[in-house]
């Protein structure tokens, strides 16, 4: 059973990791990499992790379980289809702006997980993006948004959302919650039905 020094050790491995996934990409980086960025041996880290790979599993399906809790929160919540929009765009951008490091290594660097893995997380991918599909869906039928190509729409809004880990700076002119208001407005200024006069 792990200890609380040991919880702590491994997931300061995995920030570590992360940190220098993010900057030189999880191929050009080793195990032994992230032991001298440590300042260990690398031996010390296979008493935490069992190889390179966990740590971006542990990275994806983490953030993973994340976005999928969030969602399914949303969509269970007896709001109209623009509230519940704006909630899973907040929700969104908090779970990335939490940890952007991470964020952005779930983001780019998933393709490098073994088969399996890749396999999974895409089904978990493919699973959150069908719950904002029922969102524009659940618009459409309230009357409240335009008629529109949904699977074109969501990959175009999550592509804007994910962009943020590219250029957002925590000490930035924006918090979170401003940006993802902004984001949800710009979104919805393309969906939304013109109001009759």
């Amino acid at each position: 059973m792990p200890t609380k020094g040991n919880s702590a050790r491994k997931e300061q491995i995995i920030e570590t990791a992360a940190n220098l996934f993010s900057q030189r990409g999880y191929m050009a980086t080793s195990m032994r990499d992230i032991a001298d960025s440590m300042g260990i041996e690398a031996a010390s880290l296979y008493n935490h992790i069992s190889a390179k790979e966990e740590i971006l599993h542990e990275i994806c399906f983490s953030h993973a379980q994340l976005f999928l809790k969030a969602i399914d929160e949303v969509n269970d919540i007896y709001f109209d289809a623009e509230k519940k929009l704006r909630m899973a765009i907040q929700n969104h951008v908090e779970i990335l702006t939490s940890n952007l490091t991470q964020s952005k290594v779930f983001l780019q660097e998933w393709k490098y997980l073994n088969d399996e893995n890749r396999i999974e997380f895409i089904r978990l991918r493919d699973r959150y993006e069908k719950e904002f599909t029922v969102i524009l869906q659940n618009g459409e039928d309230e009357n409240l948004f335009q008629a529109v190509d949904k699977k074109f729409a969501v990959l175009n809004i999550l592509s804007s959302l994910n962009w943020i880990v590219e250029w957002y700076k925590a000490d930035g002119a924006m918090s979170p919650t401003e940006l993802a208001t902004k984001l949800s407005d710009f979104v919805l200024t393309g969906l939304s039905k013109p109001k009759p006069f």
